[in-house]
């Protein structure tokens, strides 16, 4: 297992660095995040902070932890240690020659990357929190008051499960539902039936952990969203398998809904994440505070249904 650091450098406008691998290297001619291989016994902080030096001629300021990935080539199997950096001293310039780009992060599939690459770009294109819509409405105006002031505070990435509605009134919450997150540029994924979801208009997906291991191959089409929830590693390694962009892993802390299951803690979930082959969402007490906590632990974010839900605004 090779280890390698590398880093997903954002600039002020959002937009993303690559640089193109020579065509004499392996996966050459290929783009791909700034980074090389760690040096025996070298801390990850301290070997990321050379290879930008070297590569780039910049020192690391701002920077957290984004991914891990592990990733298995014909000929080498690499440990890519991703973290992001939104600050570094002076100006990025070759050292190599090798070409570099910004890219907005929608456009990053559009430039060939090396497969362990690609949950890389997934997560650059993923917010740091999921909010997941309360099952049960007390009314479709009410519901949709309190997404209009989740989204207003800032959510961007909708999980929209509700139960107890015929398929006629769940199409018509749900086009609203959709229309409003999307106004605000925000994505839906439909925990239900893959048709409904369509029929909504969502941006994908959501499978329950049930729902995981029956289907057979991917429900939705390429360019759409699918995640999973997932409560083991069996769990997470199903969901990479079946083509899942994303994942829930829970119970991470202890929760007034479920308050007879064992949670994991941040220790276990950071174990299991680890192993994972996609970006994960922490599920289980979650709130905005705990944001950092999650990064620091594996985690792509949050999810959480009180955590993010918000008070319908004052009128």
């Amino acid at each position: 297992m090779i280890h390698v650091v590398a880093a997903a450098l954002v600039d002020g406008r959002g937009r993303v660095l690559l640089q193109r691998r020579h065509a004499d290297t392996h996966q050459g001619g290929l783009w791909e995040f700034p980074g090389g291989k760690l040096e025996p016994c070298e801390p990850v902080i301290d070997g990321l902070a050379r290879e930008l030096h070297e590569e780039l001629d910049i020192g690391i300021g701002a920077h957290r932890p984004l991914i891990r990935v592990r990733h298995a080539y014909a000929d080498r199997s690499v440990l890519l240690d991703v973290h992001l950096v939104t600050d570094w001293e002076g100006e990025p310039v070759p050292q190599e020659r090798q070409p570099l780009v910004w890219v907005e992060p929608d456009a990053l599939r559009d430039y060939p990357m090396p497969a362990a690459d690609e949950p890389v770009v997934t997560a650059l294109q993923l917010p740091a929190q999921y909010l997941i819509t309360p099952p049960r409405m007390t009314g479709p105006e009410t519901f949709l008051r309190g997404l209009e002031a989740s989204l207003s505070a800032g959510v961007r990435l909708v999980q929209l499960r509700l139960f107890g509605l015929s398929g006629a009134e769940l199409e018509q919450i749900g086009r609203a539902a959709c229309d409003l997150c999307h106004t605000h540029r925000a994505r839906v994924l439909l925990n239900g039936d893959p048709a409904m979801a369509r029929a909504i208009g969502a941006d994908g997906l959501h499978l329950s952990s049930r729902e995981l291991h029956s289907h057979a191959a991917r429900p939705v089409a390429a360019g759409q969203l699918l995640a999973a929830s997932c409560h083991s590693p069996r769990d997470l390694e199903r969901a990479a398998d079946l083509g899942a962009d994303f994942a829930l892993l829970s119970p991470v802390l202890s929760t007034p809904s479920h308050p007879d299951a064992d949670p994991l803690g941040w220790t276990r979930f950071a174990d299991w994440v680890d192993a994972a082959k996609v970006p994960v969402f922490a599920l289980g007490g979650m709130n905005p505070g705990l944001i950092a906590t999650a990064w620091a632990h594996g985690a792509q974010g949050i999810a959480g249904i009180r955590g993010l839900w918000a008070d319908e605004p004052t009128r």
